[in-house]
């Protein structure tokens, strides 16, 4: 069949190419040209594209799969693979990838481009196509309808189904139509209920450094860099490909005096301030190779295939990756999470070969056990941690975020039976209920974690000039 991809990103392209590999002629619309001749590439509207990324080992498990010659591109481009522990503390059978994300793009649009039966088309898609009870498609005689949102409800009535995009006004039919235009995307919005949750309060600002040479990677605490959370913000280096790296800042969105983060002297300085960050940047080990990268508020959202009756309106359209759900990313879940929905979705569009509905009725249900979860997690860790990050300190009278049981692991290991595969999102937040009580009575005890060393929030934004 026919098939119409909004959106070039990670989960677009890699769902063009497996589905090109089941035999489906597969085109991607997507409105950004890709990178220029001279390999500069700004991905314009994607703000997280020069950010850090984690490349959990889910998403080499998905590659590996369904196209593993895709790894090898990757690696190819510079991606390096890293052996992360598994929930059991043995190494995990598929590698983490350490990259940037702009390396990962480029090297996965590139392989799906390659990839015969996969069309990359440049382009603003408008819409969604709907066929409004007519056969739509290449030599059906019949011109899809563009929908307006006063006609959709008539054209599910009417048995109507989706019938492809509508790309920069012109027509792209399609039998199948899938939504991967990331967490902003407003295509075929009317047809689904609202979206669940919003900004999480947090704001990030980030650089990247290359490793001068000879110079040794400064240190580290976990396969990605370092993480560290401090008093009222939490710092990370995130280590890429190529002897590259990015500093991170993280806290809280509406504490103004950080906007001065924008301005490399100000970054630098705040940087050298923190001894695990200062350890990174160092201009005797490292050199900026960007601007500062300001990453504006970021979102905890869960969003789902249906209507706001529970309905099916459009068959055949589909909503996989950010358009269903979004986590701060300081977890690193996102790419990881956005190809298990697309593995799940691959799996019940082979189990449902012609029934577009009860593939979207079954992936609704499978997102909500198995996404949505990782959603209400991030919403209740990032609430609390917020309000501890402005003095409060440990509530032992209800339950405890998995923050807080992820800490208190390290001082009872005992706790890792359950935490290990949490972390490695081997296993649902939900298993960590079984902890949990054993944690919560741990910091009931007045213990605490020691504090990172450097300065606290209000230290350090005594440091920064005013942002105007």
């Amino acid at each position: 069949m026919d098939v119409a991809v909004a959106g070039a990103g990670p989960t677009g392209l890699f769902m063009a190419v497996a589905l090109a590999r089941r035999g489906h002629r597969v085109t991607v619309a997507d409105r950004d040209a890709g990178p220029a001749a001279d390999g500069s590439w700004e991905r314009r509207g994607v703000m997280q594209f020069h950010h850090p990324h984690g490349f959990r080992p889910q998403i080499a498990q998905a590659l590996q799969a369904e196209m593993p010659e895709a790894l090898t591109a990757l690696e190819d481009a510079g991606a390096e693979r890293i052996v992360f522990r598994g929930g059991d503390g043995e190494p995990a059978p598929h590698a983490a990838l350490r990259c940037r994300r702009a390396v990962f793009e480029r090297a996965l649009r590139g392989f799906a481009a390659a990839e015969p039966g996969v069309t990359l088309v440049q382009g603003h898609v408008d819409d969604v196509l709907g066929s409004g009870g007519r056969a739509a498609g290449p030599g059906s005689g019949e011109r899809a309808a563009g929908l307006r949102s006063g006609e959709r409800a008539a054209d599910m009535r009417s048995g109507g189904r989706a019938a492809g995009l509508r790309v920069d006004g012109r027509d792209l039919p399609a039998d199948l139509v899938i939504n991967a235009s990331g967490r902003a995307s407003r295509i075929a919005a009317d047809l689904r209920a609202p979206a669940e949750g919003g900004d999480c309060g947090l704001a990030y600002v980030s650089r990247q450094y290359a490793l001068l040479p000879g110079a040794e990677p400064g240190p580290m605490n976990a396969p990605v860099g370092i993480i560290q959370t401090l008093t009222g913000y939490l710092i990370a280096v995130f280590l890429h490909d190529r002897r590259t790296f990015s500093a991170l800042f993280i806290r809280p969105a509406d504490d103004r005096r950080f906007g001065a983060l924008r301005f490399p002297e100000a970054f630098q300085a705040a940087a050298m301030a923190v001894p695990a960050l200062a350890a990174w940047v160092d201009p005797g080990r490292s050199t900026p190779i960007t601007p500062v990268l300001p990453g504006g508020r970021l979102y905890n959202t869960y969003r789902g295939q249906l209507d706001a009756e529970g309905r099916v309106a459009l068959p055949g359209l589909l909503h996989v990756g950010d358009t269903v759900c979004t986590t701060n990313p300081s977890a690193g879940r996102g790419v990881a999470v956005a190809f298990q929905q697309a593995v799940a979705l691959l799996r019940l569009l082979d189990e449902y070969p012609d029934d577009p509905a009860a593939v979207a009725l079954a992936f609704d249900e499978w997102c909500l056990s198995d996404v949505r979860p990782w959603f209400s997690d991030h919403v209740y860790w990032d609430t609390d941690l917020l309000r501890r990050w402005n003095g409060g300190d440990v509530d032992v009278t209800r339950r405890l975020p998995s923050d807080l049981i992820m800490k208190a692991s390290e001082q009872d290991p005992s706790l890792l039976r359950v935490v290990g595969p949490y972390m490695a999102m081997e296993a649902l937040p939900g298993t960590l209920d079984e902890v949990e009580p054993q944690a919560r009575a741990l910091f009931a005890s007045g213990w605490r974690p020691a504090p990172h060393p450097g300065p606290t929030r209000e230290e350090l934004a005594a440091t920064l000039p005013s942002a105007p």
